[in-house]
């Protein structure tokens, strides 16, 4: 799957919303691709207290779920359009699941791509 593709199915799954006061749902999505071709989507979870996760996060518990771990290729997608680069948090958590990530492709906002090892230089 292009990341093209990845992105137009992440869009489908934007959806900001809020379930209530103190949480708002869906304002980023995600779409992943593992290395067996598997499609896996998320979407965020905004809470208060620090609660909620992002949209990377859910695609990767519906992986986990379905027995995959290494992840070809990701975009995340804010409802504006935007596409994000992943987290600090979300990068430790693509490496924690499988160190073979590190050549995960990630779909950057300058519509450039770049791997894990990349955004995550400092490993021991």
């Amino acid at each position: 799957m292009t990341f093209e593709e990845l992105t137009n199915l992440a869009k489908e799954k934007v959806s900001p919303r809020e379930l209530t006061p103190n949480c708002y749902v869906a304002s980023v999505a995600c779409a992943l691709e593992t290395e067996d071709g598997h499609v896996y989507t998320g979407v965020s979870i905004d809470s208060s207290s620090s609660l909620g996760f992002c949209a990377e996060h859910g695609a990767i518990a519906d992986m986990i779920q379905h027995n995959e771990s290494r992840v070809a290729r990701c975009v995340a997608v804010h409802y504006s359009g935007k596409i994000y680069a992943p987290c600090g948090r979300c990068r430790q958590f693509f490496y924690n699941i499988n160190p073979d990530n590190l050549a995960t492709k990630f779909l950057l906002p300058d519509n450039d791509t770049t791997d894990l090892a990349t955004l995550l230089p400092y490993l021991n």
